[in-house]
């Protein structure tokens, strides 16, 4: 059985049987149907399809967003925008596409060289739940124009967004089975991967499921893309703005409350301005209303299950006992809810759980250092690399520093954000393969050459 459990109430709102063996056995061999005669669509008429979608999620946003909301605890106003994110997406990709996957001519004497895009098969998408609609569509928006179908295994706590994906390209007059929903346990993940009709797999998740899937690919030899954990420093230079910089930094630790890989954790402050960024930060967190997440003017809504708050507490509650200051927050939202308050503490240390550990939920851990290369160190000391934030008025010294930062991305004077036109992703713990932009869109791609010789 798998259950939607508002995390707001703690009352499962709906359970839906899990898909049998026997029905995931048709829905696989309808996908592959769908896909191979979509492969042959030309391109041309496969990218209408995505500015269909963009308008169906535009029709449905407020329905969609209250779904996502209702099942994972998202701020409304955050949920609507996740979903016009998604739209903005789709017709990215149905303009682009053309170009991104255009034939390349290799110049060569006496042949006549390209290298050509052609599509891999059906993709398996195994999606978490802090972003049930994005984590999606980013993949399956470039997947589908390059000619793949996909096929969604979503995390068990937002069955009704996996659904409700599905049915909105139907709506948008995607051929049926191209794009599948599988209602199936994870354990059953490793059999998908293994099947020989799903060509490759996507997986957004924790480090140490990406290993999991990682291995299992691997041993059938199928190509992944692995978008993992993250522990984002976000560096405060002296002669940065610091009101600026503390109210970014506000939005990049607690917006989707905290729930994100690409939140700010880390927050390395020069030591001669710590104090005003800190009190800074402080004011701004405080000003974060946390309650009812479907009411607009939310900041902070509930965590999006009970053991996520627990373990967010534990890793609090070790970095005080350790030393740390805490200056706000700290504990648990009495009553019913997974609620955990906008939570900053100070004078952390490298050795301390906030530092060392992922912390997925509103806690900031504020790190003073003695220079900006004291802070590229300490920045870089830790298993991921996802992003990071830098904060300079000295913008040549920034790219300087940027290149020393060891992250899929680096974002000099404001937050880190997935954007259609970027590359995201991350190396070290934080994964490999890239999604959006151009090489996201090549990632699910036979990269071919084609050579011709000179005719006699």
């Amino acid at each position: 059985m798998i259950n939607t459990t508002n995390p707001v109430t703690e009352v499962i709102e709906a359970r839906f049987d899990a898909h049998t063996a026997e029905q995931v056995e048709q829905l696989l061999e309808g996908a592959a149907n769908a896909q191979r005669q979509w492969a042959q669509t030309p391109l041309s008429a496969r990218l209408p399809l995505l500015h269909r979608v963009a308008g169906v999620l535009r029709e449905n946003k407020a329905a969609y967003a209250r779904l996502i909301t209702m099942e994972m605890g998202k701020p409304i106003v955050e949920a609507e925008g996740e979903i016009e994110k998604c739209a903005v997406t789709c017709e990215f990709y149905a303009e682009n596409a053309p170009r991104f996957l255009s034939d390349m001519t290799v110049e060569s004497n006496a042949t006549e060289s390209s290298v050509v895009f052609d599509p891999l098969g059906i993709v398996l998408a195994v999606m978490p739940w802090n972003y049930p609609f994005w984590q999606f569509v980013r993949f399956a928006a470039p997947a589908l124009a390059a000619g793949n179908g996909a096929l969604l295994k979503h995390a068990n706590n937002v069955p009704q967004c996996a659904l409700a994906l599905q049915d909105a390209f139907v709506k948008a007059g995607a051929p049926e089975g191209l794009v599948t929903t599988l209602l199936v346990e994870a354990s059953e993940v490793a059999g998908l991967i293994a099947d020989r009709r799903v060509a490759a797999v996507t997986l957004t998740g924790s480090t140490a499921v990406g290993k999991i899937v990682a291995a299992q690919a691997g041993a059938v030899m199928k190509k992944q893309v692995l978008e993992l954990g993250g522990s984002d420093p976000f560096i405060v230079l002296a002669d940065a703005d610091i009101e600026e910089a503390a109210k970014v930094a506000t939005k990049a630790r607690f917006t989707n409350t905290g729930q994100s890989c690409i939140c700010a954790k880390r927050f390395l402050v020069e030591e001669s301005v710590a104090d005003r960024f800190v009190e800074a930060l402080c004011a701004h967190a405080s000003e974060l209303k946390i309650g009812d997440p479907m009411q607009r003017d939310t900041s902070v809504g509930p965590m999006a299950r009970g053991n996520l708050r627990d373990e967010l507490h534990s890793q609090v509650q070790r970095t005080i006992a350790a030393g740390a200051k805490l200056l706000l927050g700290g504990a648990p939202v009495e009553g019913p809810g997974y609620f955990y308050p906008p939570t900053v503490m100070d004078h952390v240390t490298p050795d301390m759980a906030a530092a060392k550990e992922e912390t997925f939920g509103p806690a900031a851990a504020v790190i003073r250092v003695k220079d900006a290369d004291e802070a590229v160190r300490l920045a870089n000391a830790t298993e991921f690399g996802l992003g990071a934030a830098l904060w300079t008025r000295d913008l040549e010294r920034a790219k300087s520093l940027a290149r020393r930062i060891e992250a899929g991305a680096v974002f000099i004077n404001g937050l880190v954000a997935s954007d259609a036109r970027l590359p995201f992703g991350g190396i070290k713990q934080s994964g490999y393969g890239r999604e959006l932009g151009e090489f996201g869109i090549r990632e699910f791609t036979n990269i071919k050459t084609v050579w011709i010789g000179p005719t006699r």
